[in-house]
């Protein structure tokens, strides 16, 4: 990342983690998605990654439809960069995870680039009961689940969403998904600059560590050199400590309550926005400057609002 560039703060509103019972502040409804990205674009967030889910009970839901429920009036309310999953949920089959993005034609998907365990089952024991059956049984199955990213299926998703001009935010959970970029990009399959979103604290994946961060920026730096854009997110607690390290060494930061709940030690985040506010504050404290929408765009590359689907 060039020290001229401004950093880019990516927000994940709801995702297919986190389940309802765990916060009443998880966005679920098309309107409370709505409300919840407004608020982090307005607290500086310049890309906002997007899941749907069932409102009537908040389960993941990746049909097109459910997203056309509140894209068109994301866009309309907004400038900032529209980045729809691929990803959805470890339990969804390969072709409906891809359908949105593969319709819709946003300006970034996101990519896991491997299979692996996606652990969850730890937070059935912080919650004695559930509002919803479902919730149990997602977070329990996950003990004898691969989320399955073979390099078949990445290219797949790769041939799915390149003729729309799609870019994509590269979710490496590990070294080895580095390596699988490095793959695909010496075979032209990717086109710099490559948008590297590294996570870090999924159980399965790579750890939360200060070493490990510095581990995959190093390894990062060394296969890509100045042809990709590094992120970070870090899941859970470590969340902030994690942007502030990152950032302190060239990052861009994603926030947001797909990601973590909270918004400090027994704190917990009442909007994705609060989120995006904390980290603001870090990197402004850093004497760096947040990026805009527009600034993301040229930064990665992008395709342009006016270009997308919805």
């Amino acid at each position: 990342m060039s020290d001229k560039e401004p950093v880019i703060i990516t927000c994940a509103v709801t995702g297919g983690i986190h389940t309802p019972t765990m916060s009443p502040y998880l966005p679920v409804t098309p309107d409370e998605i709505i409300a919840d990205s407004l608020g982090a674009v307005e607290a500086g967030a310049a890309i906002l990654h997007l899941h749907a889910r069932n409102p009537e009970d908040g389960r993941p839901d990746q049909s097109v439809e459910a997203f056309m429920r509140f894209l068109p009036r994301i866009r309309q309310a907004t400038n900032a960069v529209i980045n729809l999953t691929s990803g959805g949920s470890p339990h969804m089959k390969l072709e409906e995870r891809v359908k949105p993005a593969a319709e819709l034609r946003p300006e970034v998907a996101s990519l896991n680039m491997g299979s692996m365990n996606f652990g969850l089952f730890p937070l059935v024991e912080k919650y004695p009961e559930f509002k919803f059956a479902w919730e149990r049984r997602h977070l329990e199955s996950t003990r004898d689940v691969v989320f399955r990213n073979t390099f078949q299926d990445i290219e797949y998703i790769l041939s799915a969403c390149y003729a729309n001009e799609t870019r994509f935010e590269f979710e490496c959970y590990d070294i080895s998904h580095l390596y699988n970029l490095a793959h695909f990009a010496g075979r032209g399959l990717v086109k710099p600059p490559f948008f590297v979103q590294s996570v870090f604290g999924i159980l399965g994946g790579i750890g939360t560590h200060p070493e490990d961060v510095i581990h995959m920026k190093r390894t990062a730096d060394r296969l890509f050199g100045k042809d990709y854009r590094w992120s970070v997110l870090g899941a859970g607690a470590s969340q902030l400590r994690i942007a502030a390290q990152a950032a302190a060494m060239g990052a861009n930061v994603r926030v947001g309550l797909e990601d973590s709940l909270w918004a400090g030690p027994g704190r917990p985040a009442k909007s994705s926005a609060e989120q995006v506010t904390l980290v603001r504050q870090i990197i402004e404290g850093l004497g760096l400057r947040v990026a805009t929408p527009d600034e993301a765009r040229n930064i990665l590359s992008l395709k342009g609002a006016s270009a997308v689907g919805f």
